[in-house]
């Protein structure tokens, strides 16, 4: 008896993950938040990898994101880490803690929320980071 072969396709990159799921269906759900799409997170990780390209930071580079925990957090990791390596840092790090984190990471780029007063800002501005909100 012949023996039936199954072929499975296996996503290797986030965006190939994120195809595999119908554009209409939620991606993101928190309490007191507009609900997030699958379609509209595929957008967004296609502006996002765009605008990091924009800046000369690509696979091989490293971006930190000092944002406290919750759904801007999990959009900006997933967003940022299909096209850069993201590494989330705690916002309660002191200056020191931060100096440490982004000089071992050799980050290129550090995301914060916008308007947040943070540490991360004046180390990143020492060591030639860029920062953005």
């Amino acid at each position: 008896m012949a023996q039936a072969t199954t072929i499975m396709t296996q996503a290797t990159t986030i965006a190939d993950l994120l195809a595999t799921v119908p554009a209409e269906r939620p991606a993101f759900v928190a309490p007191g938040e507009p609900v997030l799409s699958h379609g509209e997170l595929r957008r967004l990780c296609r502006e996002t990898g765009a605008w990091l390209n924009e800046r000369a930071i690509g696979r091989n580079d490293r971006v930190a994101i000092v944002l406290p925990n919750g759904p801007a957090m999990a959009t900006a990791f997933v967003a940022i880490a299909q096209a850069a390596t993201t590494a989330p840092l705690n916002p309660a790090y002191r200056e020191d803690e931060f100096d440490f984190y982004l000089g071992d990471l050799a980050a290129r780029a550090l995301i914060v929320a916008a308007g947040v007063e943070t540490p991360a800002r004046a180390v990143a501005a020492r060591r030639g980071i860029r920062s953005s909100s």
